[in-house]
């Protein structure tokens, strides 16, 4: 477990930056996808609103190992199905690009369903309110509904970023080098098997404490002004 050659520390930590670097790219592109299918769910027309149905229910009904092997895979063959048509060599997908995507869209389909739930929790009166004084619906999104919003969502979310922390081990199955596939490498190469993925469990640990230590405070920021959630004593 050294750090320096010939111990696998550093190569550990090298598959735990890749796995945050993806959760956080992934967490970013599945909120840009939630926020934009919770406003067609909820403000779009019938078949805006068919549409986002069908993309949550698809990603939510299939295994996310499914997922990701079939836009993995599948994907990468559609994109150079596509190049070759107009004539341009096979493009080489970089696997971070392709993990950040792949998981990307599963964290939309789930964090459009959280975001909606959590505008609907807003009191609708401050949306009467907005749309009373002639506010645009982008404008009334940028300053009545996200800031309200946000305490509703931000448990959901931080679930989401959990799980995604935990999905990137999904990608070890094509072959990334995440925190798991690097683990099972270092497993295998020195046989000691208990004392590595010991070690990863340890790292998804100390992860997940930062990440609850992180999301607690800006829970509570974004619910400053409200009451406790037990009321006054």
């Amino acid at each position: 477990m050294a750090l320096e050659p010939p111990g696998r520390g550093a190569f550990l930590l090298l598959g735990l930056m890749n796995s945050i670097m993806i959760a956080v790219g992934a967490t970013v592109l599945g909120l840009t996808i939630g926020i934009a299918g919770a406003c067609g769910k909820l403000y779009g027309n019938p078949v805006i609103k068919d549409l986002c149905e069908v993309y949550t229910t698809l990603v939510r009904a299939v295994p996310e190992l499914v997922l990701i092997l079939l836009l993995y895979f599948a994907g990468t063959d559609l994109i150079n199905r596509v190049l070759a048509v107009w004539g341009y060599p096979p493009a080489d997908i970089n696997g971070v690009v392709a993990g950040i995507f792949v998981l990307g869209v599963v964290q939309g389909a789930y964090s459009t369903e959280v975001l909606r739930g959590a505008i609907l929790a807003i009191p609708q009166g401050q949306i009467e309110a907005a749309r009373a004084f002639g506010m645009p619906l982008m404008l009334m999104l940028k300053r009545i509904t996200l800031p309200a919003m946000l305490p509703f969502a931000i448990p959901g979310l931080a679930n989401l970023w959990l799980i995604a922390t935990k999905d990137t081990a999904l990608l070890a199955i094509v072959g990334f080098n995440e925190l798991t596939q690097t683990t099972r490498t270092a497993a295998g190469a020195t046989k000691a098997y208990f004392t590595f993925f010991m070690a990863a469990g340890a790292l998804y640990l100390a992860l997940t404490l930062f990440s609850n230590l992180i999301l607690g405070r800006v829970e509570r920021w974004a619910r400053r002004g409200l009451p406790s959630v037990g009321g006054a004593a």
